[in-house]
């Protein structure tokens, strides 16, 4: 067959397909999709049913949030993360107030600024030295209130699992609460890992959520095993009256929104989100304790989730990466992020640590 028919893009697609690539540790977003959830968008793909949402599979899924957050949860379902937070956001703000996050938060750092484009508001960071915030670090926004010529806050947006890989108790979360709710203000949780937290915590996903007074939460689950999709979740009635509105004007309402209640139905159905989650939460525990074992290498957090980040000389890990790719993520201290997933086995580590361990000690 004439080469020349294929784009470079299907030729290192059959290339990776026959050749024996790595798992690296580069993010979870990387792995695959778990075999209950890509059986049970099968089970879905027969027949016509109403787009849109109109649909059995996403009634059931609704239900399911509601069993699991609480009677009161309106759940929107959208296609990304960066979608669950700006557009969830944008519902429940006015252009112009503004939102505080950590500054390592994605909304912040790794959004490209949509937070700011879609709801108007300006996003006002909070340094942090492990992803997680408090009301003192927040109290240094709050000031101006009925001053036209400042910003109002009106939110605050904490990240759980956070960006550093650390977890937020019930009672941080609380503490968080109350301390936003006594401005009038609301609390957003951006939960793409929220099911690592829950692994971690040990706990059910409403004792951090609607039993901590947050607001609004983004519910992620591409990271946790699914093809796509995340639920915006409305935790108190009132909230989510014009989001429908939002929703369709950022181009997030599905059409065919069944593939993405699917998926949520299977995530829930026996536990599936918490194997998966603990699995990854322990496989980043082991390739902890196996780097622990090399010199010179520093673990910079606690780990409690499906990340580590380490200090290592940077052409160590330049060439580590030719192997097992990984994102640097502070480059003036040569920190790397190390991401573990539903996916990753104890092979993928030994070979990993293997490797490392050579370079390492050339």
């Amino acid at each position: 067959m004439d080469k020349g028919i294929f784009t470079f893009d299907v030729l290192k697609t059959i290339r990776d397909v026959f050749m024996d690539v790595k798992r690296g540790f580069a993010s979870d977003n990387n792995s695959g999709i778990h075999p209950d959830i890509l059986a049970e968008i099968q089970k879905v793909n027969t027949g016509h049913t109403i787009g849109y949402g109109d649909d059995r599979f996403t009634e059931e899924a609704e239900e399911l949030f509601r069993i699991i957050l609480g009677n009161e949860t309106e759940v929107f379902f959208v296609f990304t993360g960066t979608a669950a937070n700006v557009l969830g956001l944008t519902g429940v703000t006015q252009s112009w107030n503004s939102i505080i996050t950590a500054n390592t938060a994605h909304i912040e750092q790794d959004e490209c600024g949509a937070a700011e484009k879609y709801s108007g508001c300006k996003v006002l960071p909070v340094d942090t030295q492990n992803g997680k915030i408090n009301s003192a670090m927040i109290s240094k926004h709050l000031y101006g209130f009925d001053f036209e010529h400042h910003s109002q806050p009106g939110a605050v947006s904490i990240t759980q699992v956070t960006e550093m890989g650390t977890v937020y108790t019930p009672k941080e979360i609380k503490e968080i609460a109350d301390f936003v709710h006594s401005y009038d203000m609301l609390l957003h949780m951006d939960g793409a890992r929220l099911a690592n937290a829950a692994a971690f915590l040990d706990i059910p996903f409403r004792s951090f959520t609607t039993d901590a007074d947050v607001d609004l939460l983004s519910f992620g689950g591409t990271k946790n095993g699914m093809m796509y999709g995340e639920a915006v979740c409305f935790l108190k009635p009132g909230l989510s009256d014009n989001f429908k509105y939002v929703r369709k004007q950022g181009m997030q309402l599905a059409s065919k929104m069944r593939y993405i209640s699917a998926q949520f139905i299977a995530y829930f159905r026996n536990d599936l989100w918490l194997k998966n989650a603990r699995h990854a939460n322990n496989m980043a525990i082991k390739l902890a304790e196996e780097i622990s074992k090399i010199d010179n290498i520093t673990i910079t957090q606690q780990i409690e989730s499906n990340g580590l980040f380490v200090i290592l000389p940077q052409h160590v890990a330049e060439e580590i990466r030719q192997s097992y790719f990984f994102y640097p993520w502070n480059e003036d201290i040569s920190e790397y992020r190390l991401m573990t997933s539903w996916d990753t086995t104890e092979s993928d580590i030994k070979g990993f640590v293997r490797l490392l361990s050579s370079v390492m000690n050339r």
